[in-house]
C-alpha cells in the first residue's frame, strides 16, 4: 500500500524565557499567552509550540486523512527537522502508526516511540479514522545520535506514587530516560492518576537545571485542572482543559487539582536526565 505524505500545518507559535521577578506581576491573561498551549490537536493538522527555556518543542497531531509527514520550519534552520533534534512521540488516541523513514511502527493508546537525531522522514497516520490517535510529540536538540527506539505501554517502568488519603495516588509510566529509551537529553513518560484522586506532582518541586512541558489529557471536557506554577514562595495558577499543554520553567514549580481524574503526558529537557535531581519544596513553605 503507498501513501502520500501530506504536510498541513500550522506556523509554529513561539515562546520565550522569563524572569521570576516578573512573572509575579502578570496577569492571569499574560500567564495564558506565555504559558498555556491552547491547541494541539487538530484534524490533520500539525502544532507545535518552540519554547526557549532549554529549546523544548511540544507539538501535537490528529491524523484523520492521509499520512501526514513531519514538517520542517524556518525557526529551526535546518536542512530537516531532525537534523539536530530528537523526538518522543505518545499516542494519547486509538491507534495508529509511525513511519521512521522505511520503518514502520504501530502505536496504541500510551505506547511511546523514541526518534533520534539524523532520521530525515517521520509520517503519522491513524489505523481507524472513526477513533483517530493523538501523537504527542515533545523535541530537544540533540549533539549524539541514538537509534529509534519503541515501548509498548505495558513493557515501561511504573511506579506507583502518592496516598488515597492525600488524593493524589498516581502511577508514573517511565520511558525515556536514563534507565530506559536511550536519547541525548530528552525524558519523557506519562503520569495516570487512580479514581479518586486529583493531585499530581504533590508534594511540589523545581528543578533548575532543566525545563518541563506538562500536556493533560483524558479530562472531561466540561472539567479543568488548576495547574499551579510560579517560585515556591509567590505562586500562579491557570486553568488548564484537556488536551492542553503547560511550559514550566525550571524556577518553577508544577502541580496540579482536576475537578475530575484526567492523565498528562511530561517531558523534560536540560542538563541532567537524573530524576532525583530536584529540589523539593515542603507544603508548608508554599505561598
Amino acid at each position: 500500500m503507498v501513501f502520500v505524505a501530506l504536510t498541513n500545518f500550522n506556523k509554529m507559535q513561539s515562546r520565550y524565557s522569563t524572569n521570576p521577578t516578573d512573572f509575579k506581576n502578570y496577569s492571569t491573561e499574560r500567564i495564558r499567552e506565555e504559558f498555556l498551549i491552547e491547541k494541539l490537536f487538530v484534524p490533520d493538522q500539525i502544532h507545535f509550540c518552540y519554547s526557549h527555556y532549554d529549546r523544548l518543542m511540544i507539538g501535537g497531531i490528529k491524523p484523520v486523512g492521509q499520512l501526514h509527514k513531519l514538517p520542517n520550519y524556518d525557526e529551526l534552520r535546518a536542512e530537516y527537522f531532525l537534523e539536530r533534534r530528537e523526538l518522543g512521540v505518545i499516542n494519547i488516541g486509538g491507534d495508529g502508526f509511525v513511519m521512521v523513514d522505511s520503518e514502520l511502527h504501530t502505536l496504541q493508546k500510551h505506547d511511546c516511540l523514541y526518534v533520534g537525531r539524523g532520521v530525515k522522514e517521520v509520517s503519522f497516520k491513524s489505523l481507524n479514522v472513526e477513533n483517530p490517535a493523538k501523537f504527542v510529540m515533545m523535541s530537544a536538540p540533540a549533539h549524539c545520535s541514538h537509534p529509534t527506539a519503541f515501548m509498548k505501554a505495558a513493557d515501561a517502568i511504573l511506579v506507583d506514587m502518592g496516598d488515597a488519603q492525600t488524593a493524589n495516588q498516581r502511577i508514573n509510566y517511565k520511558y525515556i530516560y536514563a534507565g530506559g529509551l536511550l536519547s541525548c537529553q530528552l525524558v519523557m513518560g506519562l503520569t495516570v492518576l487512580k479514581n479518586g484522586s486529583v493531585w499530581n506532582t504533590m508534594p511540589p518541586h523545581t528543578h533548575d537545571r532543566r525545563s518541563e512541558a506538562y500536556l493533560y489529557f483524558d479530562l472531561p471536557d466540561d472539567q479543568r485542572v488548576v495547574h499551579l506554577m510560579g517560585t515556591p514562595h509567590e505562586t500562579r495558577h491557570v486553568l488548564v482543559s484537556n488536551e492542553q499543554a503547560v511550559i514550566s520553567p525550571p524556577w518553577s514549580i508544577h502541580a496540579g487539582a482536576g475537578t475530575a481524574n484526567y492523565s498528562f503526558v511530561w517531558a523534560m529537557a536540560g542538563e541532567n536526565q537524573e530524576f532525583l535531581d530536584i529540589k523539593l519544596v515542603e507544603l508548608r513553605d508554599l505561598r
